[in-house]
């Protein structure tokens, strides 16, 4: 995270290259915060069919996974540094990785068969916006 000490990101919407940044209201107007939030939404539904005693295992730690990458995002927003926010969105991008592998296992457990394609959709999304907002960042600093 070298050459980012300092430099400010509060505020500031990345957009694709030449672009000017532009002022954001605050983290919720952030394209992939939305997009990680509806995931989790997503997940918790799918979830609810999960066997009861999955309840504190398997079921519980997806939810914790999905939870975990919209608030991460959203906490880095909210950092003092380019290299602070950075730092989070790598932390929610381990949570997505993280998150992925737990709906394959559920898949193959049968959990969530009906819901996989469309959650593994998802969450490849929220992964390319992730890479390409990382990208962003490191690019306009």
């Amino acid at each position: 995270m070298r050459g980012f000490e300092g430099s400010r990101i509060l505020g500031f919407k990345v957009l694709s290259a030449g672009e000017e940044l532009q002022m954001l209201k605050n983290f919720k107007e952030l394209k992939v915060r939305q997009k990680a939030y509806q995931l989790c939404l997503e997940i918790y539904r799918a979830t609810r069919k999960c066997p009861k005693e999955e309840i504190y295992g398997l079921t519980s730690q997806i939810r914790r996974s999905s939870v975990s990458i919209p608030s991460n995002i959203a906490e880095g927003y909210g950092r003092k540094t380019v290299g602070e926010y950075i730092q989070s969105l790598y932390i929610a991008y381990g949570s997505n990785c993280e998150l992925e592998t737990q709906i394959l296992l559920s898949g193959d457990l049968g959990f969530v068969e009906e819901d996989m394609l469309r959650l593994q959709k998802e969450i490849g999304d929220v992964e390319r916006m992730l890479k390409g907002l990382i990208k962003s960042l490191y690019k306009n600093t």
